[in-house]
């Protein structure tokens, strides 16, 4: 599987950003997606992920102010980002599991497949 993200850029404190992540190499409806994301300095963390099924499961520290999504036919995932904070300011990583698992995985071991990541800077 092929992973490509995009949609990173520089947004003031309180805007937007749309990320999208376009896959290939496998049926895509086969596959759980994941966003994690990793700042400067720090370890990757887990931001968010949709099940086969539509399932959506995200981080404390996002929930209510980004959403994940998913195009089957598009073969793309999708991570909306509203009200953006000056701590959102990372590395953002798709990531896919073909394996079948509880929503709650988090874990960065638990995905076979990674994009190579897009910044996001929020700042004025």
């Amino acid at each position: 599987v092929q992973l490509q993200a995009s949609g990173g850029g520089l947004v003031q404190p309180g805007g937007s950003l749309r990320l999208s992540c376009a896959a290939s190499g496998r049926t895509f409806s086969s596959l759980d997606m994941g966003w994690f994301r990793q700042a400067p300095g720090k370890e990757r963390e887990f931001v968010a992920r949709i099940s086969r099924s539509g399932i959506t499961y995200y981080a404390d520290s996002v929930r209510g102010r980004f959403a994940i999504s998913r195009d089957n036919l598009k073969n793309t995932v999708y991570l909306q980002m509203n009200s953006l904070k000056p701590e959102d300011t990372a590395v953002y990583y798709c990531a896919a599991d073909p394996s079948v698992r509880p929503i709650m995985a988090r874990r960065s071991s638990e995905y076979d497949y990674w994009g190579q990541g897009t910044l996001v800077t929020v700042s004025s």
